[in-house]
């Protein structure tokens, strides 16, 4: 079509194959929008399409994306709020008559029938990635992703566990929970069989927590989907050499452990075999 269609924090291009949406910047724009930019959603993504009264005197037209088309979407599993769906345009209500036209168009072009996608068909956001958390900060660089824990923040269990380093391959996909909901967390989900991954979120090194002002949607959400998407489409688990960390990273590490340690929180034991570990990397 070639088309274009403006609606509040939004505009719509109408492609022969696509849609690309691209984000306006601002401070009215929802910070999810601002931090996607744009999107191409091919025609194929889509299942159907919608045109709704919204608030205040506006029309709100919606791209019903596929099952399992969108990495993001599939992230979000349905906890985005309405405001946050980056495949709603809402548009003044004087553009309705032109919205139903383009609804029109849309729905004659979709050949699909709502049947899940056996692949991601729109893009994820790009690595490298990163947020803070409440108990750490996460990066993906793409191809692994490593967890490094606050003094602060961080459980006794994920202390001893150390810092975290996950290949892509040894990945399942991720589990995440809003940081608008209680208890919100970003858990990876291990590919080797028999993993018993503990059921607390802040005992488990495979994830991180949320908390007010840590892991907001509009970073953690980006993020989780960039590591769905790269995690369905890796290969078998294959080894990967251990990095070599910083002595002085080490001599924190084994500084706090120190500090567990005569606080009754980490035995003889433990504090032994994990400063062993610890002396072991450098």
């Amino acid at each position: 079509m070639g088309d274009v269609l403006a609606g509040f924090h939004a505009v719509w291009e109408f492609e022969s194959d696509s849609v690309l949406i691209r984000f306006e910047r601002g401070i009215r724009t929802p910070k999810l929008f601002q931090a996607l930019g744009e999107r191409r959603v091919p025609l194929e993504a889509i299942a159907g399409v919608t045109l709704t009264q919204g608030k205040r005197g506006t029309a709100v037209l919606r791209a019903v994306p596929r099952p399992g088309a969108d990495p993001l979407m599939e992230a979000a599993a349905g906890q985005l709020r309405e405001t946050s769906d980056p495949y709603r345009l809402v548009l003044p209500a004087d553009r309705q008559t032109l919205a139903e036209y383009y609804a029109d168009e849309l729905r004659a072009l979709i050949t699909e029938d709502g049947a899940p996608a056996e692949r991601f068909l729109v893009a994820p956001p790009e690595a490298p990635l990163q947020f803070k958390a409440y108990d750490g900060k996460a990066s993906f660089d793409g191809r692994a992703v490593s967890f490094r824990w606050s003094w602060t923040g961080a459980s006794s269990a994920k202390w001893k566990a150390g810092d975290q380093h996950f290949p892509v391959a040894a990945l399942t996909g991720v589990e995440w929970r809003s940081p608008e909901a209680l208890e919100g967390h970003l858990r990876l989900l291990l590919r080797e069989a028999g993993t018993g991954q503990p059921a607390q979120p802040d005992q488990d090194p495979a994830a991180v927590v949320f908390g007010l002002g840590y892991g907001p949607v509009h970073e953690s959400l980006p993020f989780a989907a960039a590591v769905l998407a790269a995690a369905r489409a890796a290969g078998p688990v294959a080894a990967v050499p251990a990095a070599r960390r910083d002595p002085a990273d080490i001599a924190e590490r084994i500084r706090h452990l120190g500090e567990l340690h005569e606080a009754g929180l980490v035995t003889d034991e433990e504090f032994s075999t994990k400063k062993a570990e610890l002396l072991a990397e450098l």
